[in-house]
């Protein structure tokens, strides 16, 4: 396995950082932190011929993209869960397939099924949608026949700004403030910077204002535009604010909704999908790729500090257990407070970008749930076959407490008064069900990504053994309302509320984008409006993680763009 890899170049690590400063203590470039963004970086400036570091502070490679055995026989993607926002230049371009990353898409993709006190007579019982338009035309036919007939135009409008938005995507954001400081020379240079918005433009054609309104529109609006019925818009509701602590009827939320159809898997648009072993058989592939390459990758060594050299430039890092390397420059994957706020010097930013940076929003509604389970779920809307039989359901994002919007929008508002929410918004997928590497024989792996829960709670508890078994209890005692026998089958769990999510991945405020992805902290204010990402304001640093343009989610442009600025530096 590759963690023998990593192993070893920890001790070359060690020998060659006691030895001193050292050539083999010098690299071209050093990464700080060793998740998916990280590695992706590392192989472009690998295979460009750059002799490159990266440091992972934790024992294993993946940053929030791991698979890790929390409970005997069970294998976990323990944070991030599904693959679907991958870039296929990044893909290809690293030939993942190739290091042995497989994807099971799936098919169908989300599966809403009804509270039995919410049955009617004449309509459906649950909600099951895919890539079939028959089949979605007769699932919403059954709570609506307009919303049946309309939900396909409104799919082409999404898909066409989501195809509009992969120029914005894969480009560098234009950097205002510098373009205003060039000379005339510089100027006509820097024109070429805001090609990808002209491109972006000629996709959109007439569709440029509708482009606008989903850019900053609340997603209740853009959906009651479109639909009539629940639970159809609440299913597409949830896509619009996942790991955001905003409500539908928040602006902006409309942008959220379209970077979740932005997915592809294995050439299937707005499909996702698991990847065999979990989601560290994305970031496996990503480390084999980069250390063929010929990237040095060490775990276990958590970074203390960015060194700055006699001109406020990045000359490498000092680890926490005191060692130092140098490199002419210096990648950050972590968040923009830790690398700005906590890994550089005090006094090294420029006052106006270092309040910017303070300022980021990073509120997390977002508590994970890993649960190993003896069988899978049988839920009253579409009960098994058979005993212990995976039915396409199972394969599916299920969704719970989604029988309407405004089963949302009460669960934001406690949340945001420090309160559990009496009814938690609950996506759960069963990853075992296409991929039995997973779990063994009859059994299977269960994934709780729930909101929203607050940081900091109201009633002055803190997130201990005890606040998150309650939590826990809450959350299965609603999945045993859908499916009896989901508790009995309950072998053991693991929870993640937003402290932990920061302090086991350093996830800062536990937001697993690196910071909201609304319409003020996106594009040309990523990090900063003063300093859109991977530049920096510090010589030889750039941000190559979710924190810079164009966010989070499992898809390494962040990583290219980074790789990309550097070799131009």
């Amino acid at each position: 396995m590759c963690f023998v890899l990593y192993l070893s170049f920890s001790r070359q690590l060690g020998k060659c950082l006691t030895s001193g400063y050292t050539e083999k203590a010098k690299y071209d470039a050093i990464i700080v932190g060793g998740g998916h963004n990280g590695l992706v970086a590392a192989t472009y400036l690998a295979k460009a011929g750059k002799s490159v570091c990266v440091l992972e502070r934790r024992h294993i490679l993946g940053g929030a993209a791991v698979t890790e055995e929390i409970i005997p026989g069970f294998k976990f993607s323990r944070a991030s869960y599904v693959l679907g926002l991958l870039r296929p230049k990044v893909y290809e371009d690293l030939e993942l397939k190739r290091h042995g990353l497989k994807v099971y898409p799936r098919d169908p993709s989300s599966y809403t099924p009804l509270h039995e006190s919410n049955w009617q007579r004449g309509c459906g019982k649950s909600l099951i949608l895919g890539s079939n338009e028959d089949e979605n035309y007769q699932q919403i036919a059954q709570f609506s026949e307009k919303d049946a007939q309309a939900l396909p135009r409104l799919e082409s409008l999404l898909f066409k700004c989501a195809k509009a938005l992969d120029f914005l995507v894969d480009y560098p954001p234009p950097d205002a403030n510098k373009f205003f400081t060039l000379g005339l020379a510089g100027k006509i240079k820097q024109l070429g910077s805001i090609t990808p918005l002209m491109k972006l433009a000629s996709v959109l054609g007439k569709d440029i204002p509708q482009f606008y309104e989903l850019m900053t529109a609340p997603a209740t609006k853009i959906l009651d535009q479109w639909l009539e019925s629940e639970p159809l818009k609440a299913t597409l509701a949830t896509d619009s604010v996942i790991g955001t602590m905003c409500s539908p009827g928040t602006p902006g939320t409309g942008y959220v909704l379209l970077h979740h159809v932005m997915s592809l898997v294995c050439g299937l648009k707005g499909v996702w999908g698991y990847p065999e072993g979990g989601m560290g058989g994305v970031t496996q592939a990503m480390a084999r790729a980069a250390t063929e390459a010929g990237a040095h990758l060490f775990t276990n060594q958590p970074v203390k500090t960015i060194l700055l050299g006699d001109k406020n430039e990045a000359v490498g890092v000092e680890t926490e257990d005191g060692y130092y390397l140098y490199a002419d420059t210096v990648l950050s994957n972590a968040t923009a407070n830790v690398t700005f706020l906590k890994l550089l010097p005090e006094g090294s930013l420029p006052p106006d970008f270092e309040a910017s940076i303070k300022g980021i929003d990073y509120s997390s509604p977002v508590c994970k749930i890993n649960v190993a389970l003896k069988s899978i779920p049988n839920f009253k809307a579409n009960p098994n076959t058979g005993e212990n039989a995976v039915m396409p359901h199972h394969c599916c994002t299920i969704h719970l407490n989604c029988e309407k919007t405004e089963l949302l929008n009460e669960a934001y508002t406690q949340a945001i008064a420090g309160q559990i929410p009496d009814n938690p918004m609950i996506e759960m997928t069963l990853p075992s069900s296409c991929d039995s590497t997973l779990a063994p024989p009859g059994c299977h792996v269960a994934l709780f990504f729930t909101q929203y829960v607050p940081y900091t709670r109201a009633d002055g508890r803190l997130w201990d053994e005890n606040t998150k078994t309650e939590y826990a209890n809450k959350i299965f005692n609603t999945v045993e309302n859908y499916a009896p026998g989901f508790i009995g089958s309950i072998i053991g769990y693991e929870v993640l509320p937003p402290p932990d999510l920061e302090q086991v991945f350093g996830l800062t405020g536990g937001n697993i984008f690196h910071g909201a992805m609304t319409v003020d902290q996106m594009f040309i204010s990523r990090p900063s409006p003063l300093q859109p990402g991977p530049f920096t304001p510090i010589n030889g640093l750039f941000m190559c993680g979710a924190g810079a343009h164009p966010g989070g989610g499992v898809m390494g442009a962040a990583g290219r763009l980074a790789a990309h600025a550097v070799l131009r530096y």
